[in-house]
């Protein structure tokens, strides 16, 4: 926003013309005394009248001109001294009606306006306090906003994880009660205590998934750094999904170039980025036939590791939230189609963790996780994590 000068109001504009006429009658009030003064005492003295005559007959300019007479110099000299005085009174007046505005808008801003900052600028060394003023706004504002966040996110943190409980022990308590009355068919026994097994795994999945996630969010996580031999913890990830994936007819490719490639990292977090990227590849990527483990040696300092599949796409909206805690990407909280929504949170955890940076890329070809992680992680300065 571009800054203008201070505007001033018609009664201060009025108050500076005051000021000036005041200043200006006083000045002439003064030198008008002044040069009586002189004058008296000149009149009283006649070898001062003598020695400024013979002053005044000795110094001369060019073209034989002589020195004007003493009351045309003083009077010159006192025009210019009375103009100054007037310059310094007006600039003093208007920079004390510029602090007042800002005072202004101080106040105007400690009544709760804290989006407000004062668009106007100075000359002077206040313009140093305007702009502290401005950043502090902006620093309380980005505070206040942050703590609105973190309110929102723990107000639905609250709502979905009473959602995710609520559901399945809904049906747990359903079913246990059928069982319990007596008066369920013997034959349909079996069938609801299976489906209320199964509803409390669903819990307990969620629950694991909840401490994890706020374990990862812990400032006191520690990573447990070993060298990680890239190509064979690929292989090693892709043998655990070897069955499903051939139950929906997928192929795993592995690649690492170099084929050596080691990384400092710890391994037990990263194999479960993987398990949580494959899981969620399976799961959502509709008519998959290959699942690509790609590792590369970027530069000396970094290696990117993708994990692609060529299913179904996923749309630009959810590419923007798709890392978020809870969110899913089939826009329900149906867990027969989706998980606990914490799975792709938990994996940008672990690498935050690992201080690297992943992204989703998708289109009609390929959806591809991108991360981008530090070679040797010992020589990276990471605040967000202790390791050993």
């Amino acid at each position: 926003m571009k800054k203008e000068r201070v505007k001033l109001t018609a009664a201060e504009k009025s108050e500076l013309f005051a000021e000036g006429v005041i200043t200006v009658i006083l000045l002439l009030l003064l030198n008008l005394s002044v040069v009586i003064l002189i004058n008296l005492t000149i009149l009283q003295n006649k070898n001062l009248v003598n020695g400024i005559y013979f002053l005044k007959r000795t110094i001369t300019f060019a073209g034989g001109r002589h020195l004007w007479s003493w009351q045309n110099t003083f009077i010159i000299f006192m025009g210019v001294g009375d103009l100054i005085v007037l310059y310094w009174r007006l600039i003093r007046r208007y920079h004390q009606m510029q602090l007042r505005h800002v005072i202004s808008e101080l106040h105007y801003i400690a009544k709760g306006h804290f989006d407000h900052t004062i668009s106007f600028k100075v000359k002077t060394d206040l313009q140093k306090v305007i702009d502290s003023i401005n950043s502090l706004v902006d620093s309380t504002v980005n505070a206040i906003n942050e703590e609105k966040a973190i309110e929102k996110s723990k107000d639905e943190l609250i709502s979905n994880v009473s959602h995710d409980i609520r559901t399945p022990l809904t049906s747990i308590i359903g079913y246990l009660g059928l069982l319990k009355s007596g008066v369920s068919d013997p034959a349909d026994q079996q069938k609801y205590l299976n489906i209320a097994y199964m509803k409390a795994e669903q819990m307990k999945s969620l629950a694991h998934d909840l401490l994890e996630y706020t374990t990862l969010k812990s400032t006191s996580t520690k990573l447990n750094l070993s060298s990680l031999h890239i190509f064979s913890m690929l292989e090693q990830v892709a043998a655990g999904f070897e069955f499903e994936g051939q139950e929906k007819g997928i192929v795993f490719n592995i690649e690492a170039r170099p084929k050596n490639l080691t990384i400092e990292a710890d391994a037990e977090k990263l194999v479960r980025v993987y398990n949580n990227l494959i899981t969620n590849a399976l799961k959502y990527g509709t008519g998959a036939t290959q699942i690509n483990l790609i590792a590369n040696l970027v530069n000396n300092n970094e290696v990117e590791l993708r994990v692609e599949n060529n299913g179904a796409q996923i749309p630009a909206d959810s590419l923007k939230k798709i890392f978020e805690r809870f969110y899913r990407v089939e826009g329900s909280r149906n867990t027969q189609t989706g998980g606990t929504g914490l799975g792709l949170s938990i994996t940008k955890s672990i690498v935050d963790l690992h201080h690297g940076k992943i992204r989703c890329e998708s289109d009609q070809d390929w959806t591809r996780f991108i991360i981008c992680l530090p070679l040797n992680l010992k020589s990276e300065q990471n605040p967000g994590a202790d390791v050993v």
